[in-house]
């Protein structure tokens, strides 16, 4: 098994030599603005992985996976030729979503700011419903002298709140 720092500092490696060649050696006029975002290695050291966003279109987007596919086995020599492994890892180019998710939280984000902004004004005029102060407060010495005489009342009145009388 390969040390997990091994790995990482080969995969920046990698990604180094890639973003090297994408921009100088490179010359394939479809390649557009593309800036490669990580590069992932398997444990075994076999298999990278170069995740990339290109600035474009779709239509350009594409034609810049196409032109990466063809640069493929060059920049893999390349790669090989820096790197000094005694396996050269095969390259996958994988498109990285990273500005289409950033985007799409930017649209959520937005759409919450106009529903809490849709909440405030409607909570503007609006009043409690209920009492001034929905919290029970410590009864105070009057009205516990009021509730005494209440319960007075009652005892004499039997517990119903009939007489004391029997019926008749």
């Amino acid at each position: 098994m390969v040390d997990a720092a091994r790995a990482r500092k080969l995969a920046d490696r990698i990604q180094q030599i890639v973003a090297e060649m994408l921009e100088r050696r490179i010359k394939d006029p479809r390649l557009g603005f593309v800036t490669v975002t990580d590069t992932r290695i398997t444990n075994d050291l076999r298999d990278a992985t170069v995740y990339y966003t290109v600035y474009g279109s779709d239509g350009e987007r594409a034609e810049t996976a196409a032109a990466l596919e063809s640069a493929k086995g060059v920049i893999r020599s390349e790669v090989g030729r820096k790197t000094g492994v005694r396996h050269t890892p095969s390259i996958t180019f994988v498109m990285d979503s990273l500005m289409e998710n950033a985007a799409h939280i930017d649209d959520l984000l937005a759409k919450a700011r106009a529903k809490d902004a849709e909440v405030a004004r409607a909570a503007q005029g609006a009043s409690p419903a209920g009492e001034a102060n929905p919290y029970r407060e410590p009864a105070s010495e009057e009205d516990l002298e009021d509730e005494d005489l209440d319960d007075l009342g009652a005892a004499e009145d039997g517990e119903d709140g009939r007489s004391g009388r029997p019926s008749s």
